[in-house]
């Protein structure tokens, strides 16, 4: 083991990020940042104030109620800053387009609700109903589950792997390995310079795909109690249970994020064997679109950003 990852291991930091539009959003305890690449070649930067230390509301750090609410939170501030640097892309005379254009925007809207359609159908529905049709399974409680979740974790798999095909997503899948080798070289306590974060690795425990593997996993195993149903409530069931599933597994990855020990390895084998898959080593340039959100959102004292 080098000397980064020893280092790494005494520190870990609260920022988390997200990789946009040939941009990186990041999230620290009092700042979150957006920086993204202009067509021009330049480098354009946001700050905003967050609220994520030690004053933020109750329901931020309640066990279980933290998953669900700070879940529902990165969604929306992920949805809002992908728009915005997608915006930036866009040149002054299709901006203006855009604005102009009340059809732009209620087509933003209708592409929201068929993306949630569509996620509902292919991980609530799709796996409950192919598990339903199988009469060596349909009755068997546990079996059943185990394959529903099977299923879904096939779907989720084969999706990130085909979209990963489409130039502008693999480009993403760069920016995404740019943001964790980012935060693993300000967890290993080193100076934010393209070479030293080209060294670490692209591999982080608390990614967003860790948390969705951890969901899935936690999901198959709430479903176990659940006694064989006709299909059609065992999909409401499923997505009733949906807060505490995801509250659930938030503590899971808050436990992987904090310890190194056998069983958070295990926890989290999948998640970072699927970010295989959705990230790529970057390139210097996104590296330092990387720095460049990271940056403002290191808080001067130290302890408000450990994990």
């Amino acid at each position: 083991m080098s000397n980064n990852q020893n280092t790494s291991e005494k520190f870990r930091s609260k920022i988390g990020g997200q990789a946009l539009i040939e941009g990186i959003m990041m999230l620290g305890p009092n700042t979150g940042a957006m920086a993204c690449r202009l067509p021009d070649g330049t480098v354009d930067l946001e700050t905003w104030e967050e609220n994520n230390g030690k004053g933020a509301p109750w329901y931020r750090k309640v066990p279980l109620v933290r998953g669900c609410t700070n879940f529902v939170i990165s969604l929306k501030k992920g949805y809002k800053y992908m728009m915005r640097s997608a915006e930036k892309q866009l040149t002054d005379e299709e901006k203006k387009e855009q604005e102009s254009s009340a059809f732009f925007t209620v087509m933003m809207y209708i592409g929201v609700i068929i993306g949630i359609v569509m996620a509902v159908g292919l991980f609530a529905v799709l796996p409950k109903w192919i598990a339903g049709m199988i009469p060596e399974v349909r009755d068997r409680r546990i079996l059943r589950s185990l394959v529903e979740g099977i299923i879904k974790i096939a779907i989720f798999v084969a999706y990130m792997a085909l979209v990963s095909l489409m130039k502008d997503i693999r480009r993403q899948y760069m920016y995404h390995g740019a943001e964790h080798k980012t935060i693993a070289c300000h967890e290993a306590e080193l100076p934010l310079t393209v070479e030293n974060v080209r060294k670490q690795t692209r591999f982080h425990k608390r990614c967003g795909t860790s948390f969705i593997f951890i969901v899935l996993i936690v999901g198959i195993l709430m479903m176990c109690l659940i006694p064989a149903m006709e299909t059609w409530k065992r999909i409401l069931v499923g997505l009733a249970m949906l807060p505490l599933i995801v509250g659930i597994s938030y503590e899971f990855i808050r436990l992987a994020g904090n310890h190194d020990n056998l069983f958070t390895k295990i926890l989290s084998a999948p998640g970072l064997a699927m970010q295989r898959i959705t990230t790529r080593e970057p390139d210097d340039s996104m590296i330092e679109i990387a720095i460049a959100a990271l940056t403002p959102c290191i808080p001067q004292d130290k302890t408000e950003d450990k994990w």
